[in-house]
């Protein structure tokens, strides 16, 4: 099931219904994404955006569970255990070439941004919730003494915007 962006924005409110017919027009006329649209046209955050876009994306993203699988090296290796903490990440496995990681939803905007400019390979992102990330995480890149209200504050509550 997937569940277009503007309907997203509209669910949250950041625009109007009307507003976002009209920057389907304006797409219509051009080839510009919505999201970038909307920001110019209606003054929409673009940590909003994100926000929206990461939602639609977990929406249709595959579900997996980071403790049912274990990391190799140099896979591990590719991330740092403060960069797995701080971006909300996990590389799982890579196949031809791409590296598939798993991260929350709430995560996600940071996670794509991490990657961007730090893996020169092609990358892929599977979903699962916040809670398991954050077992998945103390279990492949474990810190002495970590509990929980420490796992919260690496894992900040919102970590997306």
């Amino acid at each position: 099931m997937s569940i277009r962006l503007g309907e997203l924005l509209v669910e949250q409110g950041a625009i109007t219904v009307s507003q976002r017919d009209e920057i389907l027009t304006i797409q219509s006329q051009t080839p510009r994404p919505f999201g970038v649209i909307a920001e110019e046209h209606f003054g929409v955050s673009p940590s909003i955006i994100e926000q929206a876009w990461a939602s639609q994306y977990a929406l249709i993203a595959t579900r997996v569970d980071p403790l049912s699988f274990e990391i190799k090296e140099p896979l591990r290796s590719l991330v740092s255990k403060r960069q797995a903490w701080q971006f909300g990440l996990i590389p799982m496995k890579e196949v031809e070439g791409e590296i598939e990681f798993v991260t929350a939803m709430e995560c996600l905007s940071r996670a794509l941004r991490f990657v961007g400019w730090r893996i020169p390979q092609l990358c892929t992102f599977r979903i699962c919730d916040l809670h398991t990330l954050k077992l998945g995480l103390a279990m492949h890149y474990p810190f002495e003494g970590l509990d929980r209200g420490l796992m919260d504050q690496m894992i900040k509550k919102n970590p997306a915007a």
